[in-house]
């Protein structure tokens, strides 16, 4: 069997369950875009010297395979979706705060470019708001997405954010937008 089933040709795919819909579809939309971010956390993790890092990116795109596999099964499939949990975000959360604690981590508006690897974890944290976005986009048409799903992708973008500022701060990068004389709410980051 081979990869070009030819069954795409016609700009429809399968979902979980064998449900056929339009590649346009918003479901396949948010799941393609969680794949995208699996993917250019990927690419992050492979350049990233941090074993912790990379070891937490490793552990967050196995997450995001199951999250993308529970957006593609769609209610009415006989196949079950996999369960994103309260638990998972948990973690997340956790993670951030430990590296918040971190005595001179930057809390502020960062220019992104400063570190390479940084740099790469800084497209992966677009990426990972617009796979949020979808993902709201998706249930705001009225499907089903599961409820941790939003606030993992949410948190997410959190995570990878710090990340870029923990890497920097190991390298003795100041990526600090502002000043002193132009400072600001702490933790503006998230836009």
């Amino acid at each position: 069997m081979s990869i070009a089933t030819k069954r795409g040709d016609g700009g429809e795919t399968s979902l979980a369950g064998g449900i056929r819909v339009s590649k346009t579809d918003l479901r396949v939309e948010a799941y393609g875009t969680v794949d995208e971010l699996n993917t250019v956390l990927g690419f992050a993790r492979s350049i990233c010297q941090n074993a912790e890092i990379r070891g937490w990116t490793e552990e967050i795109q196995k997450t995001l395979f199951r999250l993308g596999s529970a957006l593609a099964t769609p209610p009415e499939s006989k196949k079950p979706a996999p369960v994103i949990t309260s638990e998972d975000v948990d973690r997340l959360t956790a993670l951030v705060h430990s590296i918040e604690a971190i005595e001179g981590i930057l809390s502020d508006w960062s220019l992104p470019g400063g570190h390479i690897e940084a740099a790469a974890f800084e497209m992966a944290r677009t990426v990972c708001r617009r796979a949020e976005r979808n993902a709201i986009r998706l249930a705001e048409s009225n499907a089903f997405v599961a409820p941790q799903i939003i606030p993992y992708l949410n948190r997410l973008s959190d995570v990878v954010w710090l990340f870029g500022r923990l890497l920097e701060f190991h390298a003795g990068v100041d990526s600090r937008l502002r000043d002193e004389q132009h400072s600001g709410a702490r933790w503006s980051r998230a836009w």
